[in-house]
């Protein structure tokens, strides 16, 4: 019987989240209230306030669900245990952007982050939690780029931190852009080639050969007069 109120609770919560998804989605988050979401999930403010304090934990709930597998897979990109710690970092960029093209409740969630939330009131609160993900996620990233150049994938003038800035500035540009209108570019097509063009600008270029041209060859009539 636990187990299964257990299960109910998780069901129920689960439900919650979906419906605020909905109401965030065509409402905005500023304009959405508990009640709102109450009643279009067909429960009582009491039944919100079971699972969550407030609107911002809610909202961080919601953000959880999308977020918190991209933060795992990104936490790997900084680990030594990479062969190619470079190719390592290439398919975590890749795989993010490859979910929120393919994960519908994924781009509900990126699209109500980017462009219908402001952090301000109860909410003001998350943005200090956001700045912190992005802040463990350049750190992974730029550990990634630190282990690439010691294994000479990296060319030694790439100043590693500017390149962790600059992937996750592409990264997280492309799915503000495209959430906000997917006709922006075919971003399932796009993502491989954009991210190999930023990866590829940084690999080591051999040196230009200096070797000296062959001399060009004397028209025959100008080398008897010369003669």
């Amino acid at each position: 019987m636990a187990r299964r109120t257990k299960e109910e609770a998780l069901e129920t919560r689960d439900h919650i989240l979906d419906t605020a998804e909905q109401v965030f989605s065509e409402k905005g988050v500023s304009r959405s209230s508990l009640a709102d979401i109450a009643a279009a999930a067909g429960l009582t403010r009491g039944a919100i306030y079971w699972h969550f304090r407030n609107k911002a934990d809610l909202f961080q709930a919601m953000m959880d669900r999308v977020v918190l597998p991209m933060e795992q897979m990104t936490a790997r990109a900084g680990s030594a245990d990479h062969d190619d710690p470079l190719a390592f970092v290439r398919d975590c960029a890749l795989h993010v952007l490859k979910r929120v093209t393919s994960d519908k409740q994924c781009q509900r969630v990126f699209e109500i982050s980017a462009h219908k939330c402001e952090y301000v009131d109860e909410m003001r609160q998350l943005r200090d939690r956001h700045i912190e993900c992005r802040t463990d996620c350049l750190a992974q990233i730029e550990r990634g780029f630190r282990n690439a150049a010691k294994k000479g994938l990296i060319a030694p003038s790439v100043n590693t931190r500017y390149a962790a800035v600059g992937l996750h500035a592409l990264v997280d540009g492309l799915i503000m852009n495209w959430v906000l209108d997917p006709q922006y570019l075919g971003l399932a097509k796009a993502a491989a080639p954009m991210i190999d063009n930023y990866i590829d600008g940084m690999k080591p270029h051999p040196a230009p050969s200096h070797k000296a041209a062959p001399p060009k060859a004397v028209p025959k009539r100008r080398a008897a007069l010369a003669s």
